[in-house]
């Protein structure tokens, strides 16, 4: 029985002309570079060190290939990683759940106004919510830079109605100083914006949010980050959130410096906020913790 009869035996329906499939940790489509010759699974322009797949016909560092040894051995009859599985191949777009149904194989999707990406950064996700975060501004602008209103309203209404729109599902994500950066670039356009300064004008970015009475964004995507996460950690041991939160992934780890992931990013915060896992349990105490600025 596979999983659309389980979840039609409980009285539940389905839609498999809606319902698509996305594989994490393996790339569908990759970012193509300006490069001559890109390296079927990096995109990286190769070089003498490379061989070519006999399947699909293109070329593979050796590193990204995964052989050891001597390749002049095995270069004849080499294919690479994509044609031996074909479900995560770049060229497969669907997946055969049945003898006439199929899934569409996708690289990434919204799941409650969250971008969920096959590479499990959070990239996608944050470029997407600076394009609602600007949808929204525009659509106040009228009021956000009416000189009629105080500068502390246009900060509350900017905080309660831009600012969330833009953090909205940002407790999950396993941030990077680029993606910070990035945010924090678009804030300080609009918070300009709304002061009716320019960039030209070199006034201190503290200084203009002193003036709407908001905090930086990256404080406040910190303290997102820690609520939720003594929320979890106040849930019941057999609770799934947090045997996700704490399941560790068995196997070898792949090459390279490992995807920054989630746990990494709130261990750090905690550090920097001197936070402990038994501060959690008093519900009260944790808020006022994290919203202590130190």
């Amino acid at each position: 029985m596979n999983r659309k009869d389980n979840v039609e035996s409980k009285g539940m329906r389905v839609n498999m002309n809606k319902t698509q499939v996305m594989i994490s940790g393996e790339r569908q489509k990759m970012r193509q570079k300006a490069v001559r010759w890109p390296c079927g699974v990096c995109s990286k322009g190769v070089c003498s060190n490379s061989l070519q797949c006999n399947s699909c016909q293109k070329w593979l560092h050796k590193k990204c290939s995964g052989i050891k040894g001597s390749m002049s051995k095995v270069a004849k009859s080499f294919i690479c990683r994509s044609c031996l599985n074909p479900v995560t191949s770049a060229s497969r777009t669907s997946v055969d759940i049945g003898a006439s149904a199929k899934l569409e194989l996708v690289n990434k999707f919204c799941y409650l106004g969250d971008i969920l990406y096959v590479d499990g950064d959070a990239d996608a996700a944050v470029e997407a919510r600076i394009r609602i975060g600007w949808n929204k501004f525009k659509q106040l602008v009228p009021l956000l830079t009416n000189k009629d209103v105080s500068l502390i309203m246009r900060g509350r209404l900017y905080s309660s109605c831009v600012r969330s729109s833009m953090l909205h599902g940002s407790e999950t994500w396993p941030v990077r100083k680029e993606n910070v950066a990035a945010i924090q670039r678009a804030e300080m356009r609009m918070v300009r914006w709304m002061c009716g300064v320019k960039l030209k004008d070199r006034l201190p970015s503290k200084e203009l949010r002193e003036r709407l009475g908001i905090d930086d964004i990256a404080l406040v995507l910190q303290q997102n980050r820690l609520r939720w996460y003594g929320h979890v950690l106040r849930k019941d041991d057999d609770g799934w959130v947090k045997k996700c939160m704490e399941y560790k992934v068995e196997g070898p780890r792949p090459r390279r410096k490992p995807k920054r992931t989630w746990r990494e990013v709130v261990r750090e915060d905690c550090q920097a906020r001197k936070l402990n896992k038994e501060d959690a349990v008093d519900r009260c105490r944790w808020r006022k913790m994290i919203k202590d600025v130190r």
